[in-house]
């Protein structure tokens, strides 16, 4: 059985596998990430690192970590490139949700609620994601959000402590990817479903 830090690095190729090609696409403007939900992945994504490696997640944490930084990256070049910057009141919804959810961590002061609350906005995070992606599935990557759910099930292989605290983040949003992954399939037309 390979060790936790062999699972680590898996999930961290994984990731390295998936956000470069997502980041190459996004400059050549063949994907248009959602500038918001991508603001809002790297916030709360940031905020589960750190509550993940407060409560003994290890080496498990450091895909997380590492796709913090990704987030806020690809939020910035969508911001740059000119991505899906249109913002409808849901969005903005998602948002602010995000937003005043995360002062609660701090009053919280406890790492299983601060992964609560930051799972629970970053499935936010996905609807405007979910809502562009479903009228306008050209503009999003199976490939990427297929291999973030595969990501996530080495992430949670690699954790040296199981608890809700450092499982439900990562299980919760490989799923999130596999319905966004479904969304585009299911709307595109048959000959351009996993492109």
């Amino acid at each position: 059985m390979p060790d936790k830090a062999t699972f680590a690095t898996i999930a961290i190729l994984i990731s390295a596998t998936s956000f470069l090609p997502y980041i190459w696409s996004t400059f050549r403007g063949k994907v248009r990430p959602h500038v918001l939900s991508w603001s809002i992945w790297g916030l709360t994504t940031t905020i589960v690192f750190l509550a993940q490696r407060s409560a003994g997640a290890g080496v498990g944490a450091w895909p997380v970590g590492l796709s913090a930084a990704m987030a806020f990256l690809i939020a910035i070049i969508a911001y740059i490139k000119r991505g899906e910057i249109r913002i409808t009141p849901t969005d903005w919804l998602f948002f602010v949700l995000a937003l005043g959810a995360l002062p609660l961590w701090y009053v919280t002061d406890n790492p299983l609620w601060a992964v609560l609350l930051v799972t629970a906005v970053d499935i936010l995070g996905f609807g405007p994601t979910i809502r562009k992606a479903y009228h306008q599935p050209h503009t999003e990557s199976v490939l990427f959000f297929s291999l973030i759910a595969l990501r996530n099930v080495f992430a949670l292989l690699a954790l040296e402590y199981y608890s809700f605290t450092t499982a439900l983040f990562p299980a919760t949003i490989g799923t999130m990817a596999l319905i966004v992954t479904a969304t585009v399939i299911s709307q595109r037309p048959a000959g351009a479903r996993f492109s």
